[in-house]
């Protein structure tokens, strides 16, 4: 692992911490989808020893759960860093510099000169997509030579760090001037609650889909929706993992948050043309509300912000084409409809 030498002591508003890939977005022409009859539970077919057209590839870099929430907060005017590390390659490279090109301070991405840097393959169909990953097994560990940081923002790594987490929850709970915000990807998920106990406790913010959630908290799938009732008994049994303040999406039906004390439902932001393809729609929205957090607003206000950068974000191939200026988002917000507002449930 090739190590860079830390020299900017500038404070940090927002060090995201995640794995970082490349993604070559496919489109396909030629599948299917089947879905249960509640939609959910859908496959995507294709036919199988045969040779497939599609209709087209792009390829975007640099991104990743906390790489594209780390470009979200600079556009947003955060000083904003990565944690991370890419391979010795011709990828790694280029995502740097990616990196760099949208303002994101890379100071704190190491070079690994043995694997290679993540590449991932989205199968788009439709205005959804199936994504194939595969996560190279970096060494990682928190540097001892951080500046003040105004909020950590964890999201996906890779399945062999769970020691690392724990020196990311030791990091949070010895620095009281810095707070977590927590979006758990696919192994932190399957790590289970009881081992990554601390960082739950530590975590000033949780966002998670309504199926995380009920996947988080070993739920049994299928039950009967009881609306706002089962709602309100997710997000409870998440704010009794730790966590202070709980955003909890739901699809179509918006979002939903609560400080501890209230829970607040959020309609989505009305798309202002069909969306092209949804990558990154959460990312975006978990991000902004981070970053309007970070620059001073209000937990209710920064809640209307998220959606907005969301709603942008599916408008563009690709998880970051889309993230919005602050500017951009007050305009929206400015102009929003009269349902877009917090309601109490």
């Amino acid at each position: 692992m090739q190590n860079t030498e830390i020299e900017n002591k500038q404070k940090i508003d927002f060090l995201a911490i995640g794995d970082i890939v490349t993604d070559a977005f496919i489109k396909l022409q030629d599948a299917e989808t089947y879905c249960d009859l509640d939609k959910e539970g859908c496959k995507l077919c294709m036919r199988f020893g045969d040779k497939v057209p599609y209709e087209s590839v792009t390829v975007c870099h640099a991104v990743g759960n906390s790489a594209n929430a780390s470009v979200a907060a600079a556009k947003l005017g955060l000083h904003s860093s990565l944690l991370a590390v890419v391979g010795n390659d011709a990828e790694g490279q280029v995502c740097l510099e990616t990196l760099k090109n949208n303002k994101v301070d890379t100071t704190y991405i190491n070079t690994d000169l043995n694997l290679p840097t993540n590449y991932h393959y989205v199968l788009w169909y439709g205005t959804d997509r199936t994504i194939l990953i595969k996560h190279a097994e970096y060494a990682r560990s928190m540097p001892n030579n951080l500046p003040e940081i105004g909020w950590v923002y964890l999201s996906s790594l890779g399945q062999n760090t769970e020691s690392f987490h724990h020196e990311i929850a030791q990091y949070v709970a010895s620095h009281p001037e810095t707070k977590l915000a927590f979006q758990p990807g696919t192994f932190q998920m399957s790590l289970g609650t009881e081992k990554l106990k601390a960082l739950y406790e530590n975590t000033e913010i949780f966002f998670c889909n309504k199926q995380e959630a009920e996947k988080i908290l070993n739920q049994k799938e299928n039950l009967p929706n009881t609306g706002i009732a089962d709602i309100k008994n997710l997000i409870q049994k998440l704010h009794e993992l730790g966590p202070k303040k709980v955003v909890m999406t739901d699809g179509i039906n918006g979002l939903y948050a609560s400080d501890g004390q209230n829970i607040y439902s959020l309609p989505m932001y009305p798309d202002i043309a069909p969306p092209v393809e949804r990558t990154g729609a959460g990312d975006a929205t978990s991000s902004t509300i981070v970053s309007a957090m970070a620059i001073g607003k209000t937990f209710e206000e920064a809640l209307l912000y998220g959606p907005i950068n969301g709603m942008n974000v599916v408008q563009h191939i690709g998880a970051q084409a889309g993230l919005l200026p602050l500017s951009k988002i007050e305009d929206y917000l400015q102009n929003a409809p009269a349902e877009y507002k917090l309601t109490k449930i």
